[in-house]
């Protein structure tokens, strides 16, 4: 019950999966999913989506332009291009005949939980969010990920690549992170998520490339999701974060919860679990994917009204 998709997004091919449930007839709701720092379809498919699907829900995994299989200049990670890529699949998915194209929820997780916060707010074609450890703020991030030392020589990194670039270079590549992020700079400087991801490339995602260009880098430090949380006004969303997150930092996320003014909101707190755990541990991939598909299934199935 999946079929491999493609779909233009301003000019780049974007290639991923679209999967149903096992039972049931369409035309089903679906979620349009997208991923962190990292291409997305081996990783969301085993995992996250199988909640998803069980729960009557169609999916629609795609990677992002520069990223996977789909087109687009190599690890160059564009959260506007990004946003723009879940608003084009939102209108591919729409036409396919095995969806209701009046049941489109959007879900993302890390640095595509703050998209899916801008893409809910600016694209009235979504009736639900999913937003799980989103980063919200991308200069306090990195400002607190990097310590005040270290970000200051990731702006002085950021601004010689845009004195390259400015010579008609394109912009050099940083590691995405590093086995030792004291004496290597990197854009998400934990240890740990090099190991993780790694493991990740052996048994799961081939395709990953742990390394991004340095623009990316200046892209996270201009992004911002407060602006478009404030607009969410009746639109129910779920921001689900990590107790132990120190990555995209749980008290920024609950901040942003706190200015979405949607009575029809819902925070979870998932307790003795982090950010890079959501990718590694079973246990804790069962905790918040319980979640996302209890609230889809309430908001695109159970209280949905056909008629609309």
């Amino acid at each position: 019950m999946r079929r491999n998709v493609e779909f233009n997004s301003n000019g780049s091919k974007i290639r991923g999966i679209l999967a149903t449930p096992d039972k049931g007839t369409g035309p089903f709701p679906v979620a349009v999913m997208g991923g962190g720092w990292c291409y997305v379809k081996e990783i969301v498919l085993p995992h996250y989506a199988e909640a998803i699907l069980e729960a009557g829900i169609a999916v629609l995994m795609f990677d992002y332009r520069g990223l996977g299989e789909s087109e687009g200049v190599r690890q160059h990670i564009d959260p506007w291009g990004q946003v723009e890529d879940y608003k084009n699949a939102i209108s591919f998915i729409m036409k396919q005949p095995e969806v209701d194209p009046k049941r489109v929820g959007v879900w993302g997780i890390s640095y595509a939980g703050g998209h899916v916060v801008i893409v809910g707010a600016t694209d009235p074609r979504v009736k639900c969010i999913v937003s799980t450890v989103p980063v919200v703020e991308g200069w306090e991030t990195m400002r607190r990920c990097h310590g005040e030392r270290k970000f200051s020589k990731l702006l002085d990194l950021v601004m010689a690549d845009r004195l390259r670039r400015s010579d008609g270079q394109p912009s050099a590549m940083m590691p995405m992170s590093h086995s030792d992020p004291d004496n290597n700079l990197s854009s998400w400087p934990f240890p740990h998520v090099y190991e993780i991801f790694m493991r990740i490339k052996q048994s799961e995602a081939p395709r990953h490339e742990h390394h991004n260009t340095i623009e990316s880098m200046e892209m996270l430090l201009q992004y911002d999701t407060f602006a478009y949380a404030k607009r969410i006004l009746n639109t129910p969303t779920l921001v689900v974060v990590a107790e132990q997150d120190n990555i995209t930092q749980w008290d920024l996320e609950i901040q942003m919860y706190n200015t979405i003014p949607a009575g029809n909101k819902e925070l979870v707190v998932l307790e003795k679990v982090n950010h890079m755990s959501l990718y590694s541990t079973r246990k804790h991939l069962e905790k918040a994917s319980s979640q996302h598909a209890r609230f889809l299934k309430k908001h695109l199935i159970d209280e949905f009204d056909i008629s609309e």
